[in-house]
């Protein structure tokens, strides 16, 4: 029985690594709670699309912010593509080495209904960065982030 209970451990808890990373679909009805302030430090959505030169860097640089903060900062990164492009967006975010994240995709009949709900303040464009901390403070920030800007994100 001692030997068999690591790997029943093991087994209960591989449920909750795959839900740590893996695509799911981001709908209206979810955005409220993602946009939800974190109970401390700060949740930071990366939003992305497929056909955007700089997101992949931005949000590389996000990932490298949140592993020098793992325990105040909480990444999700957010393609715009509908989710029907599930496979292109998954090879995407394993090409960037962003996999592990929490990762989701529009999978609305109306996107700049959801662009709107995300974040009022936005046009569409990406790159785009929204900060949520836990006092309900919000942070936008749309194209290439700077390394200045970086700084500001914690």
């Amino acid at each position: 029985m001692r030997r068999l209970l690591p790997i029943l451990l093991l087994a209960l808890a591989l449920p909750a690594f795959a839900h740590a990373g893996g695509l799911t679909a981001l709908t209206p009805g979810e955005v409220p709670a993602l946009l939800k302030p974190p109970p401390h430090g700060e949740r930071i959505l990366a939003i992305w699309a497929l056909d955007c030169a700089y997101c992949e860097s931005n949000m590389q640089a996000l990932a490298k912010l949140q592993r020098a903060h793992p325990h105040e900062i909480t990444l999700v990164t957010i393609a715009t593509d509908d989710i029907a492009q599930r496979r292109a967006i998954e090879q995407r975010l394993q090409h960037a080495g962003l996999e592990a994240y929490p990762a989701r995709a529009y999978a609305a009949a109306t996107p700049d209904r959801l662009n709107f709900l995300i974040d009022p303040d936005w046009g569409g464009e990406t790159p785009h960065t929204l900060v949520i901390r836990a006092d309900g403070s919000h942070l936008g920030i749309s194209g290439e982030l700077t390394p200045r800007q970086l700084q500001k994100l914690h």
